[in-house]
């Protein structure tokens, strides 16, 4: 096997991992930056067409301790305090520094412009334009991290297995897309920044490349996870008619601006059935929302592709494209005009509220492995405030790089090749050992996502969840060992598919479980049997894996020390 050594490790080189590595080097290390796509080109950040919140005071008064207090009302009281506070104490900083780097935020009157957004009390997100917030951000670190010697970047690398001897991470394996081969990577420090796990779900919004393999990497290494049960469906996704080139969940801006209607089937305005005083402005929030489209669409209120029409009709064209000239073009090329008909939206798995269990320095229990962006949970509760994902890569990356890099001060790198030993000798048998099924891993993948849709998806049952469960089981135990793989070298897709699949089933088996125990509604958990919020259950939930098996148990939120009135 193909040896590199570095002093940091990145998994992922999204905005997250990009703004880690930057991190790192400033903090004088030595930086191999990973992605199984391209590096900087994979991953949310480059997909978002949304706003970044952060406490700028630009437009009107603002301070990040009334940021605090919004986040922390949207988590239900779930969140964890001082990795909250980091995401809204070191917002407005990561904004300001991107702009030195060459980002163009919108400006207005000399400042850059911020907006309202649905759960905030103040104008604080801001923007690159309604298309381009993600590509620009993304190009912009891509900038700064080829500027930098210290960084050196490798793609098509998928991370298999962190290595780790007498609980400290040592490295990574890495399996090579291009030529079947595997490479170890020995570093001081790893972080894991893969992103979260929407690709889980029939329905989502998020890249193909979000299978949950940092929650995966993190349990197999002996870390610990936090409230995976917390996964947040984007409420008015796009649905139809077909977006070609264009953000699924680009309509947020739009509604809040513009206020556009939400509509039934029936094209009835509907979400103050469900305690959600809309009619014309954006003011529900998004966990409410989604469960007010499914259901209308449970009860047959629903439009015809199974969601709710979102209708510009009342808006003048000159005000559309006032505010959002250029789209209005790129959706006239889709051969959609707003002017004249709605389009149909719906719920669609978004975003991970849960994840990797860190301290304030990003750290997790295994000494020298850490987290950052949406890798991590906590920071969030129950429900994400819209805006925060973006803020959080930029943040939680700067603050795992650097923290990666003090400690890889400290450390000495150790080569081990005996951890490594089982990854080499699994793809040995993956690459000749004959099948029992005619099912790819692609296929599996399907049906679990269809799986987890239907049974683990926005609306939860204990019946649901429990069948759910026995199937991951099942797919683990019987079905993944005995799938059809190509025997081909050089670019198999169906090894990248194998091993993308078991991360996928151990971070599906996290989910269902945590939702299971779970006997409440709260934030983006909604369970049909346990419609309430239970008091009793203010508490987060922690999992490992001890001797094979997934254990879970409940401990108490952290709490940060409260701001109160003080928002100096």
């Amino acid at each position: 096997m193909q040896q590199l050594a570095t002093d940091v490790l990145i998994v992922g080189a999204g905005g997250a991992g990009m703004y880690a590595a930057i991190a790192a080097a400033r903090g004088g290390a030595s930086v191999i930056l990973l992605d199984k796509s391209l590096v900087g080109r994979g991953g949310a950040t480059v997909m978002a067409q949304m706003t970044v919140a952060a406490a700028l005071g630009q437009q009107e008064p603002d301070a990040w301790t009334i940021h605090l207090e919004d986040t922390l009302k949207a988590g239900r009281g779930l969140c964890n305090e001082e990795l909250s506070a980091l995401l809204c104490r070191e917002g407005p900083e990561r904004i300001l520094e991107m702009a030195e780097w060459g980002t163009r935020w919108a400006r207005e009157e000399g400042h850059i412009k911020q907006e309202m957004a649905p759960g905030h009390s103040r104008k604080r997100c801001c923007y690159v334009d309604f298309l381009n917030t993600g590509p620009a951000v993304a190009a912009t670190l891509r900038r700064r991290v080829g500027e930098i010697q210290a960084i050196r970047r490798i793609s098509n690398i998928a991370v298999i297995e962190i290595l780790v001897k007498e609980g400290r991470a040592l490295g990574a394996v890495g399996f090579h897309v291009a030529d079947g081969e595997l490479v170890m990577f020995y570093a001081k420090a790893v972080i894991l920044a893969a992103g979260g796990l929407t690709k889980l779900y029939a329905r989502n919004s998020a890249s193909a490349n979000m299978g949950g393999e940092s929650y995966a990497l993190a349990l197999w290494a002996g870390a610990e996870l936090v409230d995976m049960e917390f996964v947040q469906f984007f409420p008015i996704g796009h649905l139809a008619p077909r977006l070609v080139g264009m953000d699924p969940i680009m309509w947020d801006p739009f509604r809040y601006k513009l206020g556009g209607k939400l509509l039934n089937g029936l094209f009835e305005e509907f979400l103050d059935r469900y305690g959600g005083e809309d009619f014309g402005k954006y003011t529900a929030m998004r966990d409410r929302t989604a469960y007010a489209i499914l259901k209308e669409v449970e009860a047959g209120r629903g439009t015809p592709h199974g969601g709710a029409y979102l209708d510009f009709r009342h808006v003048l064209e000159r005000d559309l494209r006032a505010a959002f000239g250029p789209v209005i073009d790129r959706l006239l090329a889709n051969g959609i005009d707003l002017t004249k008909a709605p389009v149909e939206v719906g719920p669609m798995a978004h975003y991970h509220m849960g994840g990797v269990r860190v301290n304030a320095n990003l750290a997790t229990r295994v000494e020298g492995l850490y987290a950052a962006g949406e890798a991590v949970g906590g920071a969030n509760g129950a429900n994400r405030l819209s805006g925060n994902a973006i803020t959080e890569a930029f943040v939680f990356g700067a603050q795992a790089g650097a923290c990666a890099a003090d400690y890889s001060r400290r450390a000495e790198l150790r080569r081990e090749i005996l951890p490594a030993r089982a990854a080499f000798e699994g793809l040995e048998a993956l690459s000749h050992g004959g099948a029992k099924e005619k099912r790819t891993p692609a296929l599996l993948q399907a049906e679990l996502q269809n799986l987890m849709w239907e049974q683990a998806g926005p609306f939860r049952t204990g019946e649901k969840l429990a069948a759910a469960l026995r199937r991951i089981k099942q797919m683990q135990q019987e079905d993944l060992p005995n799938l059809r793989l190509s025997q081909d070298d050089a670019f198999n897709l169906d090894v990248q598919d194998w091993f993308e699949l078991r991360a996928m089933l151990t971070t599906a088996e996290t989910v269902v479980t945590a939702a299971l125990a779970r006997r409440e509604s709260r934030g983006a958990h909604q369970r049909e049997d346990f419609p309430d919020a239970d008091e009793a259950l203010l508490k987060n939930q922690v999992m490992e894996l001890k001797d094979g098996k997934l254990l879970t148990r409940w401990v108490s939120p952290v709490r940060g020390r409260r701001v109160g009135a003080d928002h100096g």
